[in-house]
């Protein structure tokens, strides 16, 4: 089922997933004999002086088998002993024994599976407020956002801004905000152009609309806010989509208690209206025409997507950090499937790889979290959570059904708030699961699942719910994926905010000096730039390369899809024109063995091109050595990448006295549908001469 679309890979395609790719060509074929025969003095020479290197590395290269959790390991022994024995997979008899699975490996990802499951009743309505107790104190505000958005809508700008939405009709305003960044504004086009201004920055948390509960706490714990803070808590508290394309490691803990705050307050006002309105009809039985809507058709609210089960843990963490709970219920089982302790990097490993990286990696896992009075229970059953945090991949396993269990998403009918932390991680794992999760929001249910329809809010019946959800997508950059989402699943009545900064370039930012040339391209429309790209690369750059070959030595070609990479790999080992060069490859598929050996054989002359894919180094992040030139097939979306590629391999090679200061060069290859990579890249400044000037190449150093 979810094989066909490939694994969500924690740490790439280096484990799990459809395989590795099965590569061979004519050329390579007949070199393997000569390469046999070459293992001599001058390889292990070259290997003993890569050697320190590797042994520094091995730790982060290699990737040990994950350690199967105590409960998990439990869980899978329960099975064994008291169910029937597992189907064992059929296996394709053609395909070779790297595709397949080993029994290990299929073992430990049951157990990791086992760890997340949960066997427990789904709970009627009537227990759906049990134990919690609303804040006296806390009157209902037509001014605040919650009631506004949700309870107590104004009819006559709701009606006129569902229709706009119906038509996709909106209002932008863009605006420039000095030492914040850029802001796009977009409402549901109405009449009044007062409503297009964007909301003024917060002066401190008095003005937000807190339980106060939660006020206390953070009173305490964040009394003043930050200027981040000040300027998107008045979108994130006014129930408007926010897509925020600048998270970094440096400001991500203050992402996630504006976040995390929000989502509890917004379960918290939620079942507190609930129980507000029991009270009122236990008192008031007798009165036929009172009518009091205050749900949705299932418990869940909140929807947290994210990349990995450490991420998970951060959000969890401060969740009770804000809530400060009596009891905790299955916290020993979440950290013994959640929680893995220790650094496994080395501090040569850049700061926001660390980050994605560090801790539990996994990219399969779904949790519920169910808030009572005094206690949060992790492992709730969905219907009776509060709060889902899941995976691209293992909410779509659960929305698919698996094996002899069918597919359900009824429990995503009712959510209100998504949250989608580190989107730009999530796009180096499988893009399709996060679009089908958002295909499968705010769906008329098909079951009541305990539903008393009499309380159910009449947009929710209307089938509007899509137009009331809010969603919150944090990334370190914008790239054409997360746009598309965001303009395509940002329905939302109260508005749409979209903030980037203004990018110096990052070709400033190399800390050595390096000619960069940039050539670009014309490609006519996006369908046909791959075949563009591919046809300028080998008429124009291979050349180049051929024509001399003793400078082509130390040439690392960096290219960002695999698609590609497979297309020039395999012009490399067939066409004529690329006799005279040897070469060598890295993707997300080679096994480390083959990569230690490419590297060696690149670092030693013995290759002069080493090909190298975007994904191998968004999950490896390798320290290349003997690189001398750089070609960019295409650009990186992640500009980190072209400072590490360019500066640090170039910048390396020099300290290590394999390169003359001045003499490393970098050519990149891109066109007028590179423009978002390009701007981070170049700057924004450049960005719009080098798209649109009659002349094709620019020259930086």
């Amino acid at each position: 089922m979810g094989g066909s679309r490939g694994r969500g890979r924690g740490r790439g395609g280096f484990r799990g997933g459809r395989g590795k790719p099965v590569f061979d060509s004519t050329r390579i074929a007949q070199q393997k004999e000569v390469e046999a025969n070459e293992e001599s003095e001058s390889e292990r020479s070259s290997e003993a002086e890569e050697e320190p290197e590797s042994q520094d590395e091995s730790s982060g290269d290699e990737e040990p088998l994950p350690a199967v959790r105590s409960y998990a390991a439990l869980m899978q022994s329960f099975a064994t002993d008291l169910g029937p024995q597992a189907k064992r997979r059929k296996l394709d008899p053609e395909a070779g024994p790297e595709s397949a699975k080993t029994e290990e490996e299929e073992n430990l990802e049951a157990a990791a599976e086992d760890a997340d499951e949960v066997e427990e009743p789904e709970e009627g309505p009537e227990t759906r407020t049990d134990g919690l107790l609303d804040d006296e104190d806390d009157l209902e505000d037509a001014s605040d956002p919650f009631e506004a958005h949700f309870a107590d809508p104004d009819d006559n700008i709701l009606s006129k801004r569902l229709k706009s939405l119906e038509k996709n009709q909106w209002a932008t305003q863009k605006v420039t905000i000095p030492k914040f960044g850029k802001v796009v504004i977009g409402i549901p086009e109405i009449d009044d152009k007062n409503d297009r201004t964007r909301p003024k920055p917060m002066s401190g948390l008095g003005e937000l609309r807190l339980k106060q509960k939660l006020a206390g706490v953070m009173s305490k714990q964040r009394p003043e806010f930050g200027d981040l803070e000040k300027h998107i808590a008045p979108s994130v508290f006014g129930y408007q989509d926010l897509f925020y394309c600048e998270r970094r490691p440096t400001n991500s803990e203050s992402l996630r208690r504006l976040a995390c705050l929000h989502a509890v307050n917004h379960v918290f006002k939620t079942r507190d209206r609930v129980i507000k309105n029991n009270a009122r009809l236990a008192k008031e039985e007798n009165d036929g025409d009172l009518e009091l809507r205050d749900q949705g058709f299932t418990r869940p609210k909140v929807l947290m997507i994210l990349p990995t089960r450490e991420s998970c843990v951060r959000m969890v963490n401060m969740i009770t950090l804000l809530c400060e709970p009596d009891q905790q219920e299955n916290r020993k089982r979440f950290d013994d499937s959640y929680v893995e302790k220790g650094e496994k990097f080395s501090d040569d490993k850049p700061q926001d790889f660390r980050e994605l990286f560090g801790g539990n990696d996994d990219d399969m896992f779904r949790l519920g979290l169910k808030f009572t009075r005094k206690t949060i229970k992790y492992f709730s059953q969905f219907y009776n959570s509060d709060i889902i945090f899941a995976s691209p991949l293992g909410l779509r396993l659960a929305l698919e059904g698996k094996d002899d269990k069918k597919g359900d998403y009824d429990f995503l009918s009712s959510i209100e708030v998504v949250i989608v932390d580190q989107a730009d991680a999530l796009l180096m794992q499988n893009w399709e699961h996060v679009e089908y999760i958002f295909e499968h929001l705010n769906l008329q249910p098909k079951e009541a699942h305990g539903c008393d329809f009499s309380r159910v809010r009449s947009w929710y019946l209307d089938n509007n719910a899509k137009y009331f959800r809010q969603t919150i997508a944090l990334a370190a950059f914008n790239t054409p994926e997360l746009n598309t989402l965001f303009f395509n699943q940002s329905r939302n009545w109260a508005g749409k905010i979209k903030i980037n900064i203004h990018y110096p370039g990052a070709i400033q930012e190399l800390g050595v000096k390096i000619k960069q040339t940039f050539s670009r391209l014309e490609s006519l429309s996006f369908a046909s730039d791959p075949d563009a790209r591919f046809t300028y690369f080998t008429t124009a750059i291979i050349p180049s390369l051929t024509r001399l070959t003793k400078d082509s030595t130390g040439t690392v070609i960096f290219i960002p899809s695999y698609l590609d990479f497979v297309r020039v790999r395999n012009y490399f080992s067939t066409s004529p024109a690329t006799t005279s060069l040897s070469f060598g490859s890295i993707s997300e598929y080679t096994s480390v063995r083959d990569v230690a050996r490419a590297r060696s054989h690149f670092f030693s002359g013995r290759h002069s091109v080493l090909l190298y894919t975007e994904r191998a180094h968004h999950f490896r992040r390798y320290q290349l050595r003997g690189v001398r030139k750089v070609i960019m097939y295409g650009l990186p979306d992640n500009p980190i990448f072209y400072k590490e590629i360019v500066g640090g391999y170039l910048g390396r090679s020099v300290q290590e006295g394999k390169l003359e200061p001045g003499e490393g060069s970098a050519r990149v290859i891109f066109s007028k549908w590179d423009i978002l990579k390009l701007e981070r890249i170049a700057g924004t400044e450049r960005v719009g001469k080098m798209i649109k000037e009659k002349g094709d190449t620019f020259d930086f150093l």
